[in-house]
């Protein structure tokens, strides 16, 4: 069966209500296998069967149910969503400064005279009631007007049997205003005891104070999204491409598969690529959380919007639009947000059916305080405050506004979580299964030991199996020439190279016969015939030893390993303080897997496990309801990460299997385990407390507002007071959600060789240096006072960078006066804007 997932946005959805009939419209029609609807994002996830249904068909199903619905365009300009969410927060703060101008002298003109405050004779409701009934009237009609869609959204749906928030507001307020309308009507026909029982300044608070609410609601809900729009701004504007021999800049959006372009420091990487010139340390921390730049000479891949350090490059574009690293980080992440965890459903289930019974309970109340002679006035505020108090918008708001957080905050560390499902298995996992390349080690074979016999030295060791190794394409012979390159050894003349397969290889180096393999190649040429105890004791250590002969003497021995990360141990020691089981999957040999496991003190180690077998073995630990995570490389691993109940795919993020796992993690190293598994737990701590304060208020506020405390000498619930109460609990669950945004990993990774620091000049003395204060607009975050120093820091001649937050400026140091051209270019292309640059003192 072909599915397609296509996302759709909703028009008109106001609480869980609307979620859950969204939801039952959309699975409603023929041929849909799911939808995950989310109020916080207003979108639509589904997934259909082509042939069988029409986006069409799913349209009209949704607007039958009262709502708006549209295809997301694909390929819309960000910038251009975001305009028109900016046009409708306008909009939206239009009605409500309308709503508000005219609440308040509503509330003076109908509360005055209870407070003591005599109003003027052509108003005051003793001299003039019909002028003091009239003035109410026109006041609270501008204020209907501002919040026309509660009564265009609500009666709809009330009227098709499913009501929402805006129904209850649309019911209650509606009553306050028609009864008012009739006492207005008394008045006017000579019966001025009315005067008293009017209750349009009840509709037009109630009404105004939940435009205030939505409108902070509606701001808040635009931070939550905080991390897409960071993501969308890393991406340069232009690329610098060479075309007919001349460089030429040009729009991002021109550059084409194949184009060779130009970075030079300082400047951003505009496509994802491989360089074909020159050498450089790129900073990636924006899209891999990796604080240290990373060398990259010719044949690296390079990521585009990572930043250039310190050296000019030219690299091929392998990858541009839709398919660079970053475009599908913005995708994953967007996806992420709009998805549900399965926490929600219990929220939308019981909102489903919150809304009618609320209404029930308001016509119960109201009736039975009427029927007991409480008259008709009170009864009314009972009926209105029931309403309006339970109105359930933070329940549908609890859970996707910390999922869009949590998962924005995940991408920000370098953590793509692909929905809210993995999120919460994250925090609910038992057991975690760990491959060992790659994984746990770095993947690739490292010189760790050199034993120099028979009066050889250790570096005449090294240089000799280089030499010889010079032309191998084998992973231990390339670990013996790296490690040469390391110590800076000169290769020596070789000739004569002859590869034995499983044993290794002869070759004559600086007029040397060479023999280089293994213990069975040395005792096949009687250069041994015994074992060595220091051979024995690195073999013991998981090691793989070979043995160099000269002349036929044997000369040393050279041990090489897949070396533990530097992070790995502090990671598993880690994830074991969290509760979890660690198990070491691997297919290497027992003696091997032992000795890493030694390491990094992990629980259990299963070794000697063919690819294909992994995920059975991961299947054995389920057997017993076990929650087990795999982390793997997302390729070689995909069989098990899709068995286990939550798959991490750990690499560098632009070549990992994404579809195989649940969690990618940018970063090459465990630690984002650590920090998915942490950000998991606090998320659903966050949904906890936003679904206990959601479901606590509405049912605790129910009986208050119905009148329960009353009979017993309690107090009442004023209706506006309810609707403030109401407002403020949607604001208040937002920004529960927000504190998201502060959590702080526990781990942060360590160096790898392959990383370096940046070039630093250390001043010779502080007096040679002057001072240059940069003022910059538009940082919010210590993450924004990161990218600032990291990019100044990386221009020539630049010592050193202070950037304080709270005064919006940046204090660098210099032997030279700063390139005021280069520095405004390069705080521009961060996505912040340059004020003014002046000399400190």
């Amino acid at each position: 069966m072909n599915m397609e997932t296509r996302q759709f946005k909703i028009d008109g959805m106001t609480c869980a209500a609307c979620v859950r009939r969204v939801e039952n419209a959309i699975k409603d029609v023929s041929g849909v296998s799911s939808a995950a609807v989310n109020l916080a994002t207003e979108k639509a996830q589904v997934a259909y069967e082509p042939g069988e249904t029409k986006e069409a068909a799913i349209i009209h199903a949704v607007e039958a149910a009262g709502y708006g619905l549209a295809p997301v365009d694909e390929n819309s300009d960000p910038g251009e969503n975001e305009a028109k969410k900016e046009k409708e927060r306008k909009q939206e703060y239009l009605r409500l400064i309308i709503s508000i101008g005219f609440a308040i002298p509503l509330v003076f003109v109908a509360m005055a005279d209870m407070v003591g405050i005599s109003l003027p004779a052509f108003i005051n409701p003793e001299h003039s009631p019909r002028t003091f009934a009239l003035a109410q009237l026109m006041l609270t009609l501008p204020i209907v007007l501002a919040g026309l869609h509660f009564y265009t959204r609500g009666f709809p749906a009330l009227f098709k049997g499913h009501p929402n928030m805006d129904s209850l507001i649309a019911i209650g307020t509606t009553a306050a205003i028609t009864y008012s309308v009739v006492n207005t009507v008394l008045i006017f026909t000579g019966r001025t005891e009315y005067v008293m029982n009017l209750y349009y300044e009840t509709a037009g608070v109630i009404i105004a104070l939940i435009k205030v609410g939505k409108y902070m609601e509606t701001v808040s809900k635009g931070r939550t999204s905080g991390a897409i729009k960071e993501l969308m701004g890393l991406a340069p504007k232009t690329a610098i491409v060479v075309r007919d021999g001349k460089e030429k800049v040009i729009s991002i959006d021109d550059v084409e598969v194949g184009d060779e372009l130009i970075v030079r420091p300082g400047e951003k990487i505009a496509v994802d690529g491989t360089v074909t010139d020159g050498h450089t340390s790129v900073d990636e921390s924006m899209l891999t959380g990796e604080s240290i730049p990373v060398e990259k000479n010719q044949g690296d891949f390079v990521t585009g919007a990572s930043i250039n350090q310190n050296g000019t490059i030219r690299y091929r574009a392998d990858k541009v639009g839709k398919d660079t690293a970053l475009a599908r980080i913005i995708q994953l992440v967007e996806e992420a947000q709009g998805s549900k965890a399965p926490i929600t459903r219990l929220a939308d289930v019981i909102s489903s059916y919150f809304v009618p019974v609320v209404i029930g309970i308001a016509l119960v109340s109201a009736g039975a305080w009427l029927i007991g002679g409480a008259g008709v006035t009170f009864s009314l505020k009972i009926f209105i405050a029931v309403l309006v108090i339970a109105c359930p918008c933070a329940l549908g708001l609890a859970t996707p506004t910390a999922i869009m957080v949590g998962t924005g905050r995940g991408a920000s560390l370098g953590v793509l979580i692909k929905g809210g499902q993995p999120l919460e298995t994250a925090g609910r996992i038992h057991t975690i299964v760990l491959d060992k390349t790659g994984t746990i080690t770095e993947g690739k074979p490292r010189v760790t030991d050199i034993k120099a016999l028979n009066g050889f030295e250790e570096a005449d060791i090294l240089q000799l199996a280089a030499s010889a190794e010079k032309g191998s394409e084998h992973s231990l012979g390339a670990a013996v020439v790296a490690e040469s390159d390391k110590q800076k050894l000169a290769f020596l003349p070789a000739t004569g190279f002859s590869a034995i397969p499983g044993r290794g290889i002869t070759v004559t180096v600086d007029q040397k016969d060479l023999m280089f393999g293994n213990l069975a190649f040395m005792k096949e040429n009687q250069v041994m015939d015994a074992d060595l105890p220091e051979a024995d004791e690195l073999s013991g250590q998981g090691k793989t030893v070979m043995y160099l002969a000269v002349n036929q003497k044997l000369a040393g021995i050279i041990a090489v390993a897949d070396v533990v990360k530097p992070d790995s141990a502090a990671a598993i020691a880690r994830l074991q303080k969290m509760g979890l089981k660690t198990v070491m999957l691997t297919g290497d040999n027992e003696l091997t897997a032992r000795a890493i496991a030694r390491q990094v003190n992990i629980d259990q180690v299963v070794a000697q496990v063919m690819p294909g077998d992994k995920a059975d073995q991961v299947k054995q630990l389920q057997a017993d309801g076990t929650r087990v995570a795999m982390v793997g490389d997302g390729i070689n691993d995909a069989p098990a990460l899709a068995q286990a109940d939550l798959g991490f795919a750990i690499g560098s993020g632009t070549d990992v299997a994404m579809e195989s796992a649940g969690i990618v993690l940018m970063q090459n190293s465990l630690t984002g385990v650590v920090t998915a598994i942490d950000l998991s737990r606090a998320t659903l701590r966050n949904i906890k407390q936003n679904l206990f304060w959601a479901f606590f208020y509405n049912s605790a506020g129910i009986p208050l507002a119905a009148g329960l405390f009353y009979l017993f000498g309690g107090p009442t619930l004023n209706p506006m007071f309810a609707a403030g109460a109401m407002a403020l609990s949607s604001v208040s669950v937002v920004t529960n959600a927000l504190r998201l945004k502060n959590f702080k990993p526990t781990l942060e990774p360590k160096a790898s060789d392959h990383s370096i620091e940046p070039d630093r000049k250390e001043p010779e003395t502080k007096e040679a240096f002057m001072k240059t204060i940069i003022n910059i607009d538009g940082m919010t975050c210590m993450h924004c006072v990161k990218n600032v120093t990291d990019r100044l820091n990386a221009l020539e001649g630049i010592s050193s960078t202070q950037v304080n937050l709270e005064k919006k400026q940046a204090v660098v140091e210099s032997k030279q006066p700063v390139d005021k051209d280069l520095v405004t270019r390069t705080i521009t292309d961060a996505g912040y804007t340059v004020t003014g640059i002046e000399a400190g003192e």
